[in-house]
């Protein structure tokens, strides 16, 4: 039987779902489409990538068609990632950012190849049952018909037009009233009807080799764009094997760098040396550990996170377990420290989560990276341009420095647990740099303190700011709590509001026995989604 408890101290907006079917996205109308896939007789990964197309249209300040993904997928037997993420154009060089400190975050320079719609071909064959075409007829029925916008993406649309108000075809696109739409007021977007259309019909070759393909290269070759046709012809998605981390007899899995979920790994195997059970849940020792864990792995992370093909040492140095229990002994409990990495050298995305009564579940991100991505629409498409370039460093030498058809440091990251290589939970917390800092706090409030899905979701969070020398606090710590964690050296900002901590997306392998009974899904109330389930 699960471990954790039917407790809910946390005030919250939801109670978890449990069936033998689970689809838990941060948009309601999506999660719908992902269920409905199962009620037709589609397995997990068809509710997934409906689901996932569907919040191109519906969720659009966060992906997109022209976004990255990854996805851990559990068959029935064992696990299996994708990596879906672009490169950088070929002809893109360091040069061209000479003077800059950093990377641009707008415009077609942080633009890479985009892997979101590969994805989706390369799993549906893989794994899906329902026919392909049949996974996009949600998403275009809300592109073509329109759909009501949810409030919290409403709040995050009315700060685009600002932001991207030298693109034209953005504002042409997503703002054609000259502004973003109200929350409850019907948005149609024909130009992305007809485009999920296309790419349905061609199995995604339209994107990548075809129609659409010309069309992305021929806005690139008239507005300063680098991509070329060989660019997009030449990407291929990459099948890896996730790697994993041990906490208290659990298997934390993340995809391999160029992703980020090796932070989350470093820092549980950090916390595995620190017997956190010891302190109570909120408590200032606890928060304080798993701090100070976060901050070391961060170290680390930013220094050697690349695409592995430039990375200076291996990611599974990383995970040495004398470095981390050496890592771990350096935390000390009456001071906050702003570490550096030690190794030697040799905020806009989706997530969701499915499973089926077969057993097959499904973790999944997308994302733009920022809002809408780089502000570059194509015209007449739909498809906005995500901005994963501007992951990349522009400190030369350094691993994640850019350079063309190189992969840059990503920051989605999809969770998965298991225990003696069965499934437990499929999860994900999405929000650019709180990611791995979510997966930890999942892991500890579950596996250290039995909460259940829900409740671990429900909890106030901490987050450390990407100046690690600030930490953030939401509302929900205990005053004297806040007060130590000040006087241990941490410089803490409290009771923000929740945008900066994320959206997680939980589903919990229930069984009694050995077997499967059905699943617990958990969903955040920091986003419009919700959990479902038959």
């Amino acid at each position: 039987m699960h471990s954790f408890s039917w407790d809910f101290p946390y005030r919250s907006q939801r109670m978890p779902i449990l069936a033998q079917n689970v689809v838990a996205t941060s948009q309601p109308l999506a999660a719908q489409a992902g269920l409905d896939a199962l009620r037709r007789g589609g397995n997990a990964v068809d509710a997934a990538l409906a689901t996932a197309i569907a919040l191109t249209v519906v969720e659009p300040t966060s992906n997109g068609i022209g976004s990255d993904a990854f996805a851990i997928v559990w068959d029935g037997a064992q696990l299996h990632g994708l990596n879906a993420s672009g490169r950088a154009p070929r002809a893109l060089t360091p040069e061209r950012f000479t003077g800059m400190k950093q990377m641009p975050t707008v415009g077609w320079d942080p633009v890479t190849v985009p892997g979101a719609v590969s994805a989706w071909v390369a799993l549906s064959a893989r794994f899906g049952k329902l026919p392909f075409a049949e996974l996009f007829e949600a998403a275009i029925h809300y592109a073509r018909d329109g759909f009501l916008v949810s409030p919290i993406t409403a709040q995050a649309w009315a700060r685009a037009p600002e932001r991207y108000a030298d693109y034209p075809a953005f504002a042409a696109t997503f703002a054609p009233h000259g502004r973003a739409p109200y929350p409850g007021e019907l948005f149609r977007c024909p130009d992305q009807a007809r485009t999920l259309e296309i790419i349905a019909a061609t199995q995604g070759e339209a994107f990548y080799r075809g129609a659409l393909a010309e069309q992305i290269v021929a806005h690139a070759e008239a507005t300063g764009g680098l991509l070329t046709m060989r660019d997009l012809a030449t990407h291929t998605p990459e099948w890896v094997t996730p790697m994993a981390q041990v906490y208290h007899g659990y298997h934390l899995h993340e995809i391999p760098p160029n992703g980020q979920g090796l932070t989350a790994l470093i820092a549980l195997g950090i916390l595995q040396h620190c017997n956190l059970a010891q302190y109570p849940v909120d408590s200032a020792d606890s928060l304080h550990l798993q701090i100070e864990a976060m901050k070391l792995a961060f170290a680390e992370a930013h220094r050697h996170i690349a695409d592995p093909a430039w990375m200076d040492v291996p990611a599974e140095a990383l995970l040495d377990a004398n470095f981390l229990a050496k890592r771990a002994r350096q935390i000390r409990m009456d001071a906050a420290q702003f570490p550096t990495s030690t190794l030697p050298t040799d905020h806009g995305t989706v997530y969701l989560t499915a499973a089926d009564a077969s057993g097959m579940m499904v973790s999944y991100i997308q994302s733009n990276y920022m809002g809408f991505g780089s502000g570059i629409v194509i015209p007449g498409t739909g498809i906005s341009l995500q901005n994963r370039g501007a992951g990349f460093r522009l400190e030369a030498g350094h691993p994640n420095c850019v350079a063309g058809g190189k992969r840059p440091y990503h920051t989605i990251i999809p969770g998965f647990v298991t225990r003696e290589g069965q499934p437990v939970m499929s999860f994900g917390v999405m929000g650019g740099h709180m990611q791995p800092q979510g997966h930890v706090q999942m892991m500890v409030r579950i596996f250290d303190y039995g909460q259940n899905p829900q409740a671990a979701s429900d909890a106030p969070r901490w987050y450390i700011e990407e100046d690690p020398t600030r930490l953030s606090l939401e509302p929900g710590f205990a005053p004297e709590v806040v007060a130590e964690l000040r006087r241990r050296g941490h410089n803490v900002t409290a009771d923000l509001p929740p945008g900066r901590f994320g959206g997680a997306q939980l589903i919990y392998r229930m069984e009694d026995g050995d077997q499967q009974t059905g699943y617990c899904a958990g969903t955040d109330w920091r986003k419009d989604g919700q959990a479902v389930g038959f």
